[in-house]
């Protein structure tokens, strides 16, 4: 489309409708997805089909991405694929006192356009990345080290699902309150008293997305979009392994906002160069009144500390539990668990990592299971599922830094190693680092065990902890959600009383749970617009994906009132 050509009245006319059923999927919580998950959906209507995408991708490499920033005083890059791969990819690296007073002059128009103008325009950019998902999912395969097919999926209609979820409820929020109210108060035999009132929600300021290696969009595209929905300029901050995914889309959302007649110095890239630490120093900004932040809980709670001028909201570590008590299905919940410590190396903010299992065994359809039968099945299980190396490669990608491989190395020497983590080639990436994943025997009754089972090892590692019973394992849930957080708790059990205790305990300490999964879903999966990713509610995250809360203080609503 030509600029002129993009008006409000015509991204109406094209958006509304998807937006309405965006409004209606986070009311029902019922399944709905505009964005198709299969490979194969794409090549039409104008979207790059495999070949094209990986053309796309493939014409990048080498070459300088020029997204027409002011104040550009630089060209960084650095990117290595965890493939083996040099991206040599370069991008502008901004002198800030020029860049953040340009993005802010274009605030006063965006703010005026509306709730649904900026609504329908966010849309639009998630239309053109939507074209672009095979493109995208080679930019997050080759910077996060997930498999293609991972890549595709959570890179691209996952993480755009999740940010049209953001910006329906940045819509919902905002025209809660009436744009206009006549305000008429009776006095009795004096005339009344009457005032027209006029409401504007807007904007803080500047949001400062501050992104992540493992999941760029996923867990950038939420904030990006809530923040530009409610009328905020946005400043992206990649992580300095994986740019390129969100500088693509930093590219996008300027294209569009040009041509629906906005600054495009609404959205803006903070490339950095190596070991500059710029996160620091744009958070502490003025103009920076939004941050949007994925990572480790250090850094998470130094923003939370320090960056008093902004509202925080922060996704960091926990330590994600299942409680193994008794199960109907037995295989079914082998495999179940076997795929969900496997699936892109146990690198997922949600992977279990304690598997509270009771050292005097389970009850199963099958008869009992001791502690180390159930063990040495799941090790089995997990064996069976990484057997083939095709499959493996498939499921595992690749490691995506030092540091997890480093952790997956010393997991061995923490306990008895009930599956020990093997090696695997990837013909196609011989550079690759592939693992499998190890498991770890502990028991939950010896300090000296504590210390490892109460912090996250981020990575292919989980601890199969021996407890004394499931009181002990919901005790012990307590205070590892209570201490150190959790993004995901399950639980397998047929007992009543148990299924209540877990519960009861999740609710109190507030945290997403899942009972008896066995099928095609998992613990460590979330579906945009029914699940709620992460609570906002224990030391894991301050926030939640996708809720009221999450959008609602991104802008505040001024009223002018005058007499009628």
């Amino acid at each position: 489309m030509a600029a002129a050509e993009l008006t409000a009245h015509q991204l109406i006319a094209q958006h509304r409708p998807t937006l309405d059923q965006a409004l209606e999927a986070i009311r029902t919580r019922a399944y709905w997805s505009p964005h198709p998950e299969h490979p194969k959906a794409y090549g039409e209507n104008g979207s790059l089909g495999m070949a094209e995408g990986k053309a796309a991708f493939d014409a990048l490499l080498g070459t300088r991405l020029d997204l027409g920033q002011p104040g550009t005083d630089d060209w960084v890059g650095g990117e290595a694929s965890p493939y083996g791969i040099e991206l040599g990819i370069t991008y502008p690296h901004a002198d800030i006192d020029v860049l953040l007073p340009a993005m802010r002059a274009g605030q006063r128009a965006w703010r005026d356009a509306g709730a649904e103008t900026r609504a329908v325009v966010c849309l639009e950019i998630l239309k053109r990345i939507s074209a672009r998902t095979h493109e995208f999912a080679h930019a997050v395969m080759h910077t996060s080290g997930q498999a293609f097919m991972m890549a595709f999926q959570a890179g691209g209609p996952h993480a755009q699902d999740r940010a049209l979820e953001a910006v329906a409820y940045a819509y919902v929020e905002q025209v809660r309150t009436p744009d206009t109210a006549e305000w008429t108060k009776p006095q009795g035999k004096r005339e009344p008293v009457a005032l027209n009132k006029q409401f504007t929600p807007v904007p803080r300021g500047i949001a400062l997305l501050v992104g992540c290696n493992t999941f760029p969009t996923w867990n950038g595209y939420p904030g990006l979009f809530a923040s530009l929905a409610t009328g905020n300029a946005v400043l992206v901050k990649p992580h300095p392994r994986a740019v390129l995914p969100l500088a693509l889309t930093v590219q996008v959302a300027r294209q569009v906002l040009a041509e629906a007649g906005f600054d495009p110095n609404l959205v803006a890239l903070a490339a950095e160069r190596p070991s500059e630490g710029i996160a620091k120093t744009l958070a502490m900004r003025p103009e920076i009144r939004i941050i949007d932040y994925t990572g480790s809980t250090a850094f998470g709670d130094w923003l939370e500390n320090n960056a008093r001028q902004a509202q925080v909201f922060t996704e960091k570590a926990g330590v994600n539990t299942v409680i193994v008590e008794s199960t109907d299905d037995y295989k079914g919940m082998l495999s179940n668990l076997a795929f969900s410590l496997s699936l892109y190396s146990g690198q997922m903010c949600t992977t279990p990592q304690n598997l509270l299992i009771p050292r005097d065994g389970i009850r199963t359809e099958e008869g009992p299971k001791s502690y180390d039968e159930v063990v040495a099945d799941l090790a089995k299980s997990v064996g069976g599922l990484l057997g083939d190396d095709a499959r493996a490669n498939a499921l595992l990608g690749a490691i995506v830094n030092p540091d997890v491989k480093a952790r997956l190395e010393a997991a061995s020497g923490l306990g008895e190693v009930a599956l020990a983590s093997r090696e695997i080639h990837n013909p196609e990436f011989p550079d690759a680092v592939v693992r499998t994943p190890v498991i770890v025997k502990l028991d939950g009754a010896k300090p000296d065990a504590e210390a490892a089972y109460m912090s996250e090892c981020f990575g292919p590692v989980s601890f199969a902890v021996a407890v004394d019973s499931a009181a002990h394992a919901v005790e012990l849930l307590r205070r590892t959600i209570s201490e150190k957080g959790a993004m995901t708790v399950g639980a397998y059990t047929t007992s009543e009383e148990v299924d209540q205790s877990v519960r009861e305990a999740c609710l109190e300490e507030c945290a997403q749970l899942s009972l008896n999964l066995t099928g095609g879903v998992y613990v460590n999966q979330t579906a945009a617009f029914s699940d709620f990713h992460g609570s906002g509610g224990n030391p894991a995250a301050n926030s939640a994906l996708c809720d009221g809360a999450f959008v609602a203080n991104r802008f505040r609503v001024v009223e002018v009132r005058r007499e009628a």
